[in-house]
């Protein structure tokens, strides 16, 4: 089971969730660094914007959008331990429509790892056009947000 759904089943009630014991490839995970032919320059975590615009479950989201930095349109909902929840998108955030984030938000995002390469991702992105994606690690928690036009003009 993901960090994730296990925060969520916590939050929901459930008394007895269970967490994965970290292994071997999970270092990569972590953002730690790698060496070789594909170190660590030729990964996500090298280029992902560790201060992304975050929230939580029991805001307004008319709190969230207020607090929004210019150039962002989404706001990634994390908990007190800053594990990935949601994402509360542009169409909820602009909305004007009086609601919790837990109530607009999109649950359960997509993310990737930061040890993902480079490459993989820009093709991923450019091939679903996407304009972000969420890096967090194998525990759930936010890294930050490796946005498109980072990858450069191809992407």
């Amino acid at each position: 089971m993901s960090p994730r759904a296990a925060w969520r089943l916590e939050g929901i009630g459930f008394t007895r969730v269970y967490d994965y014991t970290a292994g071997k490839a999970d270092w990569g995970s972590y953002g730690l660094p790698l060496e070789g032919n594909a170190d660590s320059s030729t990964r996500v975590a090298s280029i992902t914007a560790t201060v992304a615009p975050t929230c939580r479950l029991d805001e307004s989201v008319a709190e969230a959008a207020a607090r929004l930095p210019a150039g962002w349109d989404v706001c990634v909902v994390v908990n007190e331990h800053e594990v990935v929840l949601g994402l509360l998108g542009r169409k909820a955030l602009s909305s004007g429509e009086p609601a919790s984030v837990e109530d607009a938000m999109t649950p359960g995002p997509s993310t990737i790892r930061p040890s993902a390469r480079i490459e993989a991702i820009r093709e991923r992105m450019r091939d679903q056009n996407l304009t972000r994606i969420i890096v967090s690690r194998p525990d759930g928690t936010l890294v930050g947000v490796l946005r498109r036009e980072v990858l450069g003009a191809d992407a």
